[in-house]
């Protein structure tokens, strides 16, 4: 019993944190063993802290920050340099390093794990490193003459001393490299040493020189969209004009992001926070511009197309070329959509989101999934619905469609809605989800004629050769009707006192043809009512045979009279 107590409480001691604290410091998997540090620097002084990764580079930036370059010396391991080299160059190594740091990328020192072993912390469970201590953090990748380059901090030990965090000599060997690329340019180094005083998060001189920076490059721009203005009004008109005029806006700001580009590489550098944030942001511009610009283009090119091929929306004519007009709007949603996506895409990868955020993003991905397709439903589906409708082209640009009893012209396929223009003028904004799910007549699908239907109810006594004629010779003089063969009056339909006559033609398109069926059944009108009016239908009205005017007295006696048929022919039709 005593030997399985004993048992118990020695597995308790073992799992203990002071347990584990004393086997995390025994084992030398935690960090690199040398057998000296940084000797030609001398015993490190009280103000540098190098027990945690946060502590290290936090110690090194305010250290550098004043200026302190021989005690930041003892944050970087110089043990590929001698003693001597080590004194020497120490401090040097440290003045660059904080400069390529300050402005090569935006270091956001609270990131760093603030353990002595940098053991990953992970509420979720997810990292796949959860729980595990570190000996070896990345801090920055910044690139230099086409190649990428790490700055990394290492835990080492020597003996039985505590363990320290110093950047890596491999990271210490690229500074003179990366010194080049991101140290002060010419213009900065003639800067009086006054303006280098650091307010916030930039320097005083960076507080006025930003400014003035976007005062310039505004200059730019504007000079660019005037200059661009001046020449499309020398082109000739048309296409060259059109477009040129179009693009003057994102052919300035394309101006502005290049130059502002070129100025921060090669006459100014700002601090890492400016600096991200503007090369993020000239990122974007570059983009967006880039990407009007080929929207510009395919818009004046969809513009000559609808002039030359199209011709106006309601043309009578049927062509073929609208679908040609809507697949190049499928082609502008496509540019914008994969445009879009580039520049976030970018953009994200740029400010290394997907490097910190990217296995925490893959940990909740099904809650995201669901978010999103719960709050993006409608827009998804009804960009889905608008790429389908350009591809399998049920409706194109300039159909003319009948939809909920409205006659309608198709005049534009959006991502998520059609408009449509009705015969009155109006415009109907309809969900593409919603239009693709409702039938729908498409009246230009195959050819625009349409054959028309004109019905007359008239007297049982019309003569039907005679309207026959009078028909075919009202429908041959109208304009507005095509294949004349195709003409054609029946009787489709009888009742004990009227006759349905319809009377068939051909219209060129769908409006035309109801305009051609209006006039020719005011014509026929006319003709029954100044030649025949006799054919108008008739009421026939029966009286009774007790005559109310005798009374109910006993000289009261039942009429006999013969049904009367009452003539309406004077009542308009």
């Amino acid at each position: 019993m005593k030997t399985l107590a004993a048992w118990i409480l020695l597995a308790l001691a073992l799992a203990s944190p002071l347990s584990l604290a004393q086997i995390e410091e025994d084992d030398g998997r935690f960090w690199f063993s040398t057998d000296e540090l940084n000797a030609g620097l001398g015993q490190a002084p009280d103000e540098v802290r190098r027990v945690t990764p946060r502590e290290a580079v936090r110690s090194f930036m305010a250290l550098t920050e004043e200026g302190e370059f021989a005690k930041a010396a003892h944050l970087l391991n110089l043990s590929d340099l001698t003693p001597e080299e080590q004194a020497e160059r120490g401090g040097e190594l440290a003045r660059q390093l904080s400069e390529v740091l300050r402005r090569g990328e935006w270091l956001n020192v609270s990131n760093l794990p603030a353990r002595r072993d940098a053991l990953v912390e992970d509420a979720t469970g997810q990292h796949p490193r959860a729980g595990q201590p570190r000996r070896n953090l990345p801090l920055v990748s910044l690139d230099a003459k086409g190649e990428t380059y790490d700055i990394r901090l290492g835990r080492y030990r020597v003996g039985e001393d505590e363990a320290v965090w110093l950047i890596t000599p491999e990271s210490i060997s690229a500074v003179g490299l990366l010194y080049e690329e991101y140290g002060p340019s010419w213009l900065e180094q003639h800067i009086p040493d006054r303006f280098n005083t650091t307010y916030g998060m930039l320097k005083l001189w960076e507080w006025v020189a930003i400014p003035l920076f976007l005062v310039v490059i505004g200059l730019l721009g504007w000079g660019v969209f005037v200059m661009v203005g001046v020449v499309s009004r020398w082109l000739p008109g048309g296409m060259p004009r059109s477009f040129t005029a179009n693009v003057r806006v994102p052919l300035a700001f394309i101006a502005m992001s290049l130059m502002a580009q070129t100025l921060l590489d090669y006459v100014v550098s700002f601090s890492g926070a400016a600096t991200a944030s503007f090369r993020v942001l000239l990122i974007v511009i570059l983009a967006w511009g880039l990407g009007l610009v080929a929207l510009r283009l395919v818009d004046t090119f969809l513009l000559r197309m609808t002039r030359r091929l199209v011709g106006e929306i309601d043309d009578s004519k049927h062509r073929d070329e609208r679908k040609l007009l809507t697949s190049l709007y499928a082609l502008r949603r496509g540019i914008i959509l994969v445009t879009v996506i580039a520049v976030t895409v970018y953009i994200l990868a740029q400010i290394e989101l997907f490097g910190t955020l990217g296995l925490s993003l893959l940990a909740s991905a099904s809650v995201l999934t669901v978010l999103v397709g719960i709050a993006g439903q409608a827009v998804l589906g009804n960009i889905l619905s608008s790429f389908q409708v350009s591809l399998a082209k049920p409706v194109r640009i300039g159909d003319l469609v009948v939809f909920e009893d409205e006659w309608c012209y198709v005049e534009g396929i959006f991502y998520t809605f059609i408009r449509l223009r009705t015969w009155d003028e109006r415009r109907v904004i309809v969900p593409v989800k919603y239009f693709v799910s409702q039938p729908f007549q498409n009246l230009s699908a195959k050819e625009a004629k349409q054959y028309r239907r004109l019905v007359l109810h008239l007297h049982l006594s019309a003569d039907i050769g005679c309207l026959r004629e009078r028909f075919q010779a009202f429908a041959r003089e109208d304009a507005g009707v095509i294949e004349h063969d195709q003409l054609a009056c029946f009787v489709t339909g009888q009742t004990e006192t009227s006759l349905e006559v319809s009377f068939y033609l051909m219209g060129s398109e769908p409006f035309c043809a109801w305009e051609a069926e209006a006039r020719v059944r005011e014509k026929l009108v006319a003709y029954i009512r100044d030649h025949h009016p006799e054919w108008w239908p008739r009421e026939v009205v029966v009286l009774s045979h007790h005559d109310v005017a005798r009374g109910a007295g006993p000289d009261a006696r039942t009429v006999t009279r013969p049904a009367r048929v009452e003539d309406n022919t004077d009542r308009e039709p």
